[in-house]
């Protein structure tokens, strides 16, 4: 297999993650909301939870996409 090839599927199952994050933000939001319409009262007090969950999430989506921008652009 050339290098090129090899990079670029390195960098393809990088960016992988970036579509799990996805799925990580959707399930995050889809639990929140199943929580807060079983018990309205509590949802105020899960708020934050529900944004430090949002952000650990989006932050793997991004280090997934630094990832695969590294593979395909820095020459090894």
């Amino acid at each position: 297999m050339e290098a090129e090839a090899a990079k670029l599927i390195g960098a393809g199952l990088a960016a992988i993650g970036a579509g799990m994050a996805a799925l990580g933000v959707g399930n995050v939001f889809g639990s929140f909301l199943e929580s807060a319409l079983r018990n309205p009262g509590a949802a105020d007090g899960q708020q934050g939870r529900l944004f430090i969950g949002f952000a650990a999430a989006e932050l793997l989506g991004l280090l997934a996409f630094v990832v695969a921008m590294i593979i395909l652009f820095v020459e090894v």
